[in-house]
């Protein structure tokens, strides 16, 4: 007798042996159905072996209540008597809820896990076309399938057999299955199956041998007529026969369903005959199948009907997979394939997909097939469908390294493990890791995980998920160092015609120079070469994965080159976690951010700072140029250590955009496209107003010294003003001055003059720092007129002579430069004539808008495309500016907010006053941001201005990955591109020109 609130001796017992409700255990155990079995030390023990002891010791209470009477006492005496059979048993009560069902619906299934032969332990088809031979429905097929299903997990559960083994016999079972089906379907139809010959390929895991315990099973139908039918009747009777197989399998009944049979991987998909002849099989992939339908024929399989078809059909399309690699669209299908499809993942659920998430299965799949489709062409050895064997004969091979293969052999067999257990439990079709504890510790238990299974459940499966997340390091680019560097004796190698071909793949256009570079660079037994070759292959996965690898690696090199004895750079690239793929991306997105590198390579330094890439501000900026100037010996050397500074900050400025726009590992894409443009128009707004104050300080001090005889200041005017540069804008400025007093007008304004041209003359010498190009075209009387007025020469100007135009241009008005007071006078001076009192005048609107179509007719550059420049096309900035501007000049007087130089600001403040509607508003909106970006980009990419996509393939698909474009998308690009731009035109029409 227990004595009261204390803990019977079984309670401790129970909880010993890993049940978590010992209480409900102990009832059970107390109970009629196990009365034989209570106290017997044998059965606990095996209980506490499963994965789930109060799971199995449910399990087997209502396996016995659904005994008859008369056979109850021969399981209970089975089951104390045959350790095998208690063993798998009960392993797979603890381990399945959805097979102790089946159990319970079904108890003399039981007797099938009794026998223990060598036959039993690995069956092959054979075995289990036996075990499913009485089948006559779908029905009587369901419950032989799983009477199979559950010796295969009794098996798998007891360690009978490994997690590639149990996912062979999972296909194997998965075979014998589709052929009884297919033999249901004959019966029903005897004229259907005498009219044609069809043969059933498996396709994915099933046709790979590597099936999970539920998984779609994909197949693809070939057809012909029999002998003397007619091919059209023939093909629709295939095709009556093919679906009733899809139903029998997949059809819901009373005992449930066994998987869905999907054949959407046939040619053209849901789209296309669900059954085609061998001969209209290969028309379409000769001339219309896209390179990841060849990836999926590498698991191509017959498996049931007409075996002899089968064999001719993979016989004709195995050629076409391992040609696959020499087509012409294969290196972006592949930068495509190896992107990882986790965008239709709910965010929620990334960290515990195993299967599609990072360091998931499909990564190991993706890559391991591959490289097959690379060398495959070349060595047979290769030609396997399943993953395991196909990583194994890549290693033995010389294709990847064998310690490499190793590692991910393991790490793939834990995570399928994983997978098995976790589906196994009910049956369900899932690749999600649970988030509950229970579920946690069943599964950490089922995996041999008995001390903290939860704990230790995690921590290995972070772990292997770690080795896979650097799979392509480890498959793809370590193997081209070994082939170069040549410094490990006895390893098998790649040849230099592998490696080519595997960069060929990985999208380097041009191997040989890939091979020379790597060589130069991790060659020979320094320290230097030891960390390159650390470094290389993540670089090279990064390269690989933009428009331009042979850029970023030619450019790495460069970069190495000048730096390499420096004893910080390589060390800052190995141990500054973000600095080795900031620069693998900045190095291989376009020429001007390289260019700005390669001039001072020490700027490198910035890529590793957390801070490194934030803008400096203005202030910041000009105390360091003018800091500069001052020590410099003359104003050229001043203006060189100026235009130092601005390529420095042109080069974090780019930096910054670029990785922005890319997004690393640890920091996503930037998602607002309009914040990148803000920040890069400040940016470049800020370095060049400081540059033109470094130069106006030494075109002083050169001639004057400390104070030139008349007040100076400059102006910004354009996208200077709006603080709204890109990378290649001029500087639209106006110069205005002021006599000292006492000092004669004549000889100010001649200081004034020689200040102006010393300045440009300085700021465009030929260096090898970018000129900065002072345009002061906006002055009055343009070109024609003086370069410098005094404050009151353009006072007289404006009262007498302006013009709309002029008026509308000094909506951009902005100090930048000299002296500030003169400046904000200046700008007190043209307030009136930007937001004229009472607005405009309909006399002017129309001046305007007669203007605005004029240069929509004239400036547009011959033969270039309306729709697609940025710049002057329809939708573009002109567009959009124009139409801010006028709302600006009409209402500024009246409302505060439109008082601003900047268009996105002012089109907010015309949205806030009630002026746009809010669609409108974004609509403008969206395309000057894109405009500007498309500008930006094209800088980005070719290194010079322009303002219309570019003709060349890969500078077009480095635009579009600029702009947040996957690989092989740049259709989609353009096509988003004249969409947003013909919907501001609308917006434009209406409010522009009041259509």
């Amino acid at each position: 007798m227990t004595v009261p609130g204390r803990r019977s001796s079984t309670f401790s017992r129970l909880l010993r042996h890993g049940f978590t409700d010992p209480s409900g255990a102990e009832a059970l155990l107390d109970g009629p159905e196990l009365s034989a079995l209570r106290g017997d030390s044998v059965l606990l023990d095996a209980l506490g072996a499963t994965a789930d002891p109060d799971l199995a010791l449910r399990g087997l209470v209502r396996l016995v209540e659904a005994q008859p009477e008369t056979e109850r006492q021969t399981l209970i005496a089975t089951l104390l008597s045959a350790k095998p059979f208690r063993d798998r048993l009960l392993g797979v009560l603890g381990a399945s809820e959805a097979l102790g069902d089946h159990l319970a619906r079904h108890p003399r299934d039981w007797e099938s896990l009794v026998t223990y032969e060598a036959a039993d332990l690995h069956p092959g088809v054979a075995e289990f076309e036996r075990g499913l031979a009485e089948a006559t429905d779908a029905v009587s097929l369901r419950v032989a399938y799983r009477r199979c299903l559950l010796a295969i997990a009794a098996r798998d559960v007891c360690g009978t057999t490994d997690v590639a083994q149990a996912a062979a016999e999972l296909a194997d079972l998965a075979t014998a299955t589709l052929r009884a089906a297919l033999a249901i379907a004959r019966t029903a139809a005897p004229a259907d199956a005498a009219m044609c010959r069809l043969a059933v390929i498996a396709m994915g895991k099933c046709g790979g041998h590597e099936l999970n315990y539920v998984s779609d099973v994909d197949v693809i139908f070939v057809g012909e007529p029999a002998e003397g039918a007619d091919e059209p009747k023939a093909i629709q009777a295939a095709t009556r026969l093919a679906s009733h197989l899809m139903r029998i399998c997949s059809e819901t009944t009373v005992e449930g369903t066994i998987w869905p049979v999907d054949a959407n991987l046939r040619p053209e998909g849901r789209n296309g005959p669900l059954v085609r002849t061998l001969s209209s099989h290969l028309a379409y992939y000769q001339r219309w199948a896209k390179t990841w339908e060849f990836q999926a024929l590498l698991k191509a399989r017959a498996v049931a009907g007409d075996l002899e078809l089968g064999a001719q059909y993979i016989e004709a399309v195995s050629p076409l997979v391992w040609q696959a690699a020499e087509r012409e669209n294969f290196v972006p299908d592949v930068q495509k394939m190896r992107r990882r499809v986790v965008d239709n993942i709910p965010a929620a659920q990334v960290e515990r997909e195993l299967k599609l998430g990072p360091g998931g299965l499909r990564d190991v799949e993706f890559a391991v097939q591959l490289l097959q489709l690379v060398h495959g062409r070349s060595d047979a050895t290769l030609h396997s469908g399943t993953t395991l064997d196909a990583l194994a004969a890549l290693a033995a091979g010389g294709y990847v390294g064998r310690a490499d293969a190793s590692q991910l052999d393991e790490a793939y067999r834990f995570l399928r493990a994983m997978e098995h257990r976790i589906q196994l439990y009910r049956l369900r079709r899932t690749h999600l890791v649970p988030e509950d504890e229970d579920d946690l510790r069943r599964l950490g238990r089922s995996l041999g995980l008995r001390t903290d299974p939860v704990a230790a459940l995690n921590k290995e499966w972070k772990r292997h998920a770690a080795v896979v997340r650097r799979l392509h390091e480890k498959l793809f680019y370590r193997p081209l160092l070994d082939a170069v560097a040549q410094l490990a004796p006895g390893e098998i190698r790649l040849s230099p015609k592998a490696a080519g071909q595997r960069l060929e793949a990985l999208g380097y256009a041009d191997p040989a120079a890939a091979l020379r570079h790597l060589e130069a660079l991790a060659s020979g037994v320094s320290r230097k070469a030891a960390i390159q070759r650390t470094l290389l292959p993540v670089l090279l996965g990064w390269f690989a994965d933009s428009a331009d690898p042979d850029a970023g690696l030619l450019g790495f090199r460069k970069v190495s080159d000048a730096l390499g004895k420096t004893p910080w750079y390589l060390r800052l690239l190995r141990d500054e976690g973000a600095a080795a793929e900031n620069l693998a991306r900045v190095l291989s997105a376009g020429r001007l951010a390289p260019d700005l590198l390669l001039r001072a390579p020490e700027a490198v330094a910035i890529l590793g700072d957390p801070e490194g890439l934030k803008p400096r501000g203005r202030d910041h900026l000009e105390q360091e140029v003018l800091a500069a100037v001052g020590r410099a010996d003359d104003a050229e050397q001043a203006v060189a250590a100026a235009r130092g500074v601005r390529r420095r900050e042109l080069f974090r400025t780019t930096a910054a955009d670029l990785i922005g726009s890319y997004g690393t590992e640890d920091n996503p894409r930037e998602q607002d496209p309009g914040a990148l443009v803000d920040r890069v128009g400040e940016a470049v707004t800020d370095l060049n107003a400081a540059t033109i104050a470094g130069a106006l300080r030494a075109a002083v001090r050169a001639e004057w010294g400390d104070e030139l005889p008349t007040r100076f200041a400059v102006i910004g005017m354009g996208r200077f003003g709006g603080h709204e540069l890109g990378y290649g804008s001029d500087a639209d400025v106006l110069f205005v001055h002021e006599p000292r007093e006492g000092v004669d007008e004549q000889e100010a304004a001649r200081a004034a003059n020689r200040v102006v041209t010393e300045m440009r003359r300085l700021l465009q010498l030929p260096t090898a720092d970018p000129p900065l190009l002072i345009d002061a075209d906006l002055r009055p009387e343009g070109k024609n007129g003086p370069l410098v007025r005094t404050l009151k020469s353009y006072e007289a100007y404006y009262r007498r002579w302006s013009l709309v135009w002029e008026s509308q241009a000094l909506l951009r008005a902005a100090p930048m430069a000299g002296d500030r007071e003169l400046a904000d006078r200046f700008i007190e001076l043209v307030d009136p004539l930007r937001y004229p009192m009472e607005g405009l005048g309909e006399d002017a609107v129309r001046e305007i808008r007669r203007l605005k179509a004029r240069m929509e007719s004239e400036r547009l550059p011959r033969g270039a495309d309306p729709t697609l420049h940025a710049k002057l096309g329809r939708g573009g900035l002109s567009d959009v500016e124009w139409t801010v501007q006028l709302l600006q000049m009409r209402h500024g007087w009246a409302e505060p907010g439109l008082r601003t130089t900047r268009t996105r600001e002012a089109l907010a403040a015309a949205h806030a006053a009630g002026l746009i509607p809010t669609e409108e508003a974004q609509t403008l909106d969206e395309a000057w941001v894109l405009a500007t970006r498309v500008r930006n980009a094209v800088m980005l990419v070719r290194g010079r201005p322009g303002d219309t996509f570019p003709s060349d393939p890969r500078e077009l698909a480095a635009v579009a990955r600029y702009l947040g474009y996957e690989p092989g998308h740049v259709g989609e690009m353009v096509d988003d591109y004249r969409r947003i731009t013909r919907r501001a035109r609308a917006v434009v029409e209406e409010l522009f020109y009041g259509a």
